[in-house]
């Protein structure tokens, strides 16, 4: 009997939503697409009924994040231009370039992965997987939130409705948000020009790419040389995918940093219960802005500050690195100081796609430090050589900190007065790793 009533309240509650959805209850579809952050028109107004419509019939209460791969490409596939032949070989031809002028400056090995040049379609459907991960605790923790307080503050006589149909209710929930961060990303996608361009390691390792449409939008306004731009992206997104090939451990702390951190986010019941008060259902955009301004996450526990300083510790180590090796690798380049000063501020200020990501998850992605850690990046090279600089990237008790980034000649000191050394175990647990076999292409290859 209790499971008759928990169908019965379902059906209710899944007719209820469908009227609101046909236009004919209190919230206009047009005005409910705004609430998901799309643009007025009824091509993605008629894709998010059918998500929501969707939503309704799913049994399960974990969020689609196909939703957010459709939305992502959809968007990318609007501003995607097919590169020309002529083009994507400019861009093999810096990329060959760019492998053996690496080969100069450090003894971190090339890559065994040819590099790629991708659409932005492409790119959103490589790198989804990684942006999802970050994203989902924010995503389940709004759905809880959101489930939680309707419920607390529905009429008596709608309770076991709402009771009945709590899946429901985060199914669309998370719909919407899935919707959401397609749209963030798919706005990346135009603003990134390679796969490391926004610091954390969206590839499998090993794996380079560059976006040849953002690539050559790159240099719009710069009056510099076309060329030059080429070849030191390509140095930097090849130093880039080096050193995470390089540096196996890397990527698998940088995440586990990053999901410690994400799962440590909750949201402010207190202002979902403040916004489902004053909610007007003629203007859902309210709930989207709510999301994307980051009101409905509150500050940063003790906790979670000490994992973003971190985070972003590793952030500008990896930053650094990449700018200082790129610096030596391109120095044939008369431009490449311009250049570098432009990656730099892009880096530092972000675009409008990673703002707005910050303010959806929560986690800004930026390395605040950088210029102190290429500083020290480059003390060290200075006065110890590119082997021993390199050589900190061999084990993860050997990376710097953040107070050998305050302190580079203190680092220095260490290192030349032995430091200290990765055990037995962990030297040969590390070459394990790093060994490789087998005949494949590498960075280098234009075949």
């Amino acid at each position: 009997m209790a499971d008759d009533a928990e169908n019965n309240s379902e059906d209710e509650f899944r007719d209820m939503m469908r009227e609101f959805l046909s236009g004919d209850g209190e919230i206009d579809p047009a005005k409910l697409a705004g609430a998901a952050g799309l643009p007025n028109d009824p091509a993605m107004i008629q894709q998010l009924l059918n998500q929501l419509q969707n939503a309704l019939g799913k049994s399960g209460d974990g969020i689609n994040w196909d939703i957010a791969l459709e939305q992502a490409k959809n968007l990318a596939s609007q501003s995607t231009v097919v590169s020309l032949p002529e083009e994507r070989a400019k861009l093999e031809q810096a990329l060959h370039v760019a492998a053996l002028w690496l080969n100069e400056v450090t003894d971190i090995s090339e890559l065994t992965v040819e590099p790629k040049l991708l659409s932005r379609s492409e790119w959103v459907t490589i790198t989804m997987p990684i942006w999802t991960q970050l994203a989902e605790p924010v995503a389940n923790s709004i759905a809880d939130s959101l489930t939680d307080v309707l419920k607390q503050n529905a009429p008596e006589e709608m309770s076991e409705m709402l009771g009945g149909a709590s899946k429901m209710m985060r199914n669309i929930g998370g719909t919407l948000f899935a919707m959401q961060l397609g749209q963030v990303v798919g706005q990346l996608s135009s603003e990134v020009v390679s796969g490391g361009d926004i610091g954390i390691p969206l590839f499998d390792e090993q794996q380079a790419a560059l976006v040849p449409q953002s690539v050559f939008a790159f240099g719009n306004g710069l009056d510099l040389p076309d060329e030059e731009i080429h070849l030191y992206l390509a140095v930097r997104e090849l130093a880039h995918a080096r050193l995470f090939r390089h540096a196996k451990w890397l990527r698998l702390q940088f995440m586990t940093s990053v999901t410690a951190y994400a799962h440590d986010i909750h949201i402010d019941s207190d202002a979902i219960a403040e916004l489902a008060s004053d909610f007007d259902p003629n203007n859902p955009e309210e709930l989207r802005d709510a999301m994307t301004n980051g009101s409905l996450i509150p500050p940063k526990s003790e906790e979670q500050r000490e994992a973003l300083e971190r985070l972003e510790t590793v952030l500008a180590l990896v930053e650094g690195w990449v700018d200082v090796v790129t610096a030596a690798a391109t120095s044939r380049l008369p431009a490449r100081s311009a250049i570098a000063e432009t990656v730099r501020r892009r880096r530092a200020s972000g675009g409008p796609a990673e703002s707005a990501f910050a303010t959806l998850v929560g986690l800004e992605l930026r390395p605040r430090r950088l210029r102190e850690a290429a500083a020290m990046w480059q003390h060290v090279t200075d006065e110890l050589g590119a082997e021993q600089r390199d050589s900190l990237w061999s084990h993860p008790d050997l990376m710097p900190t953040a107070a050998d980034i305050d302190d580079p000649a203190a680092l220095v000191a260490r290192l030349r007065d032995g430091g200290s050394t990765p055990d037995d175990i962990d030297q040969a647990i590390n070459a394990l790793l790093n060994d490789e076999s087998g005949d494949r292409p590498h960075e280098g290859d234009n075949s």
